[in-house]
C-alpha cells in the first residue's frame, strides 16, 4: 500500500517533466447533476492521458543495468503511448505488446513517440511474457506495482489543491492503477470526501474482483471505452481500491458515448470514452450525489482520432 509521503515523493520525480493539468467547471452539466461540477482535464496531458505520470515515476526507479537493457509492458494504448515517449526521452528502448484490435491512432502514436509495437491475437500477458523472456526486458507495469500508483496519486495531490473542497471523486477503472493512487491521495488530504469508481459493463474487472475478494481476469472485452478494457485487475489496485474507494459502478456504452457529446458540447473539450464513463456514472443516476455538493469527474484522456469520434457520437 502506498501512502501520502510515496506520491510526493513520485511529485518530485516528475516535477518540471509533466504538465500540471487545468480543471473547469461547468455550470450545465452541474446542474443536471444538481451539484457544483469540476472536470480534471487530463486529456491536456503529454501524450494525451494521464499514463506518464506512473511510467516517468516508474522508470526513475530502474537500475542502469535494466536501462541498458530496454523495457517492455502491455497496453490497449495509452500505457504504450506514455512509455515510448519516456523511454525514448530517455535513452531507453521499449517494446509493447498490444492487441490486434487496438485503435490504429494509438498504435501509429506508439511508434511516432519511438516504441516498438507487437500486435498480436493471442493472450496480452502471455505474449508479453514471452517477449520478455526472449529479450531480457524490464517490465514497466501499466497499473500493478507500487511506483506506477505512487505516479498516479500526483493526480489526486493536484485535485485536492485545486478543488479542497471536493466531495466526491469520480474515476474510471481499467486495471486500477488511476483509481489506485488518486484515492490514496484524496484520503490522506479529505477522508470525508467519496472516491467513486466507474467501469464499462463491457469489462468489469474490478466488479468481479470487489465481489470475489482476489483479482479477476476476464475471458472476453466488449466495450466503446478501450481505455477501460484491461483483461485482468491488479493486485494491488485490489487492495487499494477495497481500502480508499467507496463504490463501484457500471455504465453502458451508450451512457458513455451521450456524455462525451456533452462534454464536447459544453466544455469544447474531447474526452476519449474511458475519460466519459465519470460523467457517464452520474448522468445515469449511478452515482448519486447530495444536492449543492462539489464533485470532481476526472477525465482521464483524450486519444481518440477524428474518424473514430464522428463514427461514435450521434448525428444531430
Amino acid at each position: 500500500m502506498i501512502a501520502l509521503e510515496d506520491i510526493e515523493a513520485a511529485r518530485r520525480v516528475i516535477a518540471g517533466r509533466l504538465h500540471r493539468t487545468p480543471v473547469v467547471g461547468s455550470t450545465y452539466l452541474g446542474g443536471l447533476v444538481g451539484a457544483t461540477l469540476v472536470f480534471k482535464l487530463e486529456m491536456f496531458q503529454k501524450t494525451g492521458s494521464f499514463k506518464p505520470r506512473g511510467v516517468l515515476n516508474n522508470m526513475h526507479h530502474l537500475t542502469p543495468e535494466e536501462r541498458e537493457r530496454g523495457v517492455i509492458s502491455l497496453s490497449a494504448g495509452n500505457h504504450a503511448q506514455a512509455l515510448a515517449y519516456a523511454a525514448s526521452a530517455s535513452g531507453i528502448t521499449s517494446t509493447i505488446v498490444m492487441p490486434a484490435s487496438a485503435v490504429q491512432s494509438k498504435v501509429d502514436a506508439t511508434k511516432a513517440y519511438g516504441g516498438e509495437v507487437v500486435l498480436t491475437d493471442d493472450d496480452l500477458m502471455e505474449t508479453m511474457l514471452s517477449v520478455q523472456r526472449e529479450r531480457g526486458l524490464t517490465l514497466v507495469h501499466p497499473f500493478d506495482h507500487p511506483m506506477t500508483i505512487a505516479g498516479t496519486g500526483t493526480l489526486g495531490l493536484e485535485v485536492m489543491e485545486d478543488v479542497p473542497d471536493a466531495d466526491v471523486v469520480v474515476v474510471g477503472i481499467g486495471g486500477g492503477g488511476l483509481i489506485s493512487g488518486v484515492a490514496a491521495a484524496v484520503k490522506s488530504k479529505r477522508p470525508q470526501a467519496k472516491v467513486i469508481g466507474v467501469e464499462p459493463e463491457g469489462a468489469p474487472g474490478m466488479t468481479l474482483s470487489l465481489q470475489q475478494g482476489s483479482p479477476a481476469h476476464l475471458d472476453s472485452l466488449d466495450t466503446v471505452a478501450d481505455g477501460l478494457a484491461a483483461p485482468f485487475v491488479g493486485e494491488h489496485n485490489l487492495a487499494h481500491v477495497q481500502e480508499y474507494v467507496d463504490d463501484v459502478v457500471l455504465v453502458t456504452d451508450d451512457e458513455i458515448v451521450s456524455a462525451m457529446g456533452l462534454i464536447l458540447e459544453r466544455c469544447k473539450v474531447v474526452a476519449e470514452p474511458a475519460a466519459s464513463s465519470t460523467l457517464a456514472a452520474l448522468l445515469s443516476g449511478k452515482v448519486r450525489v447530495a444536492k449543492g455538493s462539489t464533485v470532481v469527474c476526472v477525465l482521464s484522456g483524450g486519444n481518440i482520432d477524428a474518424e473514430r469520434l464522428a463514427a461514435l457520437l450521434p448525428k444531430r
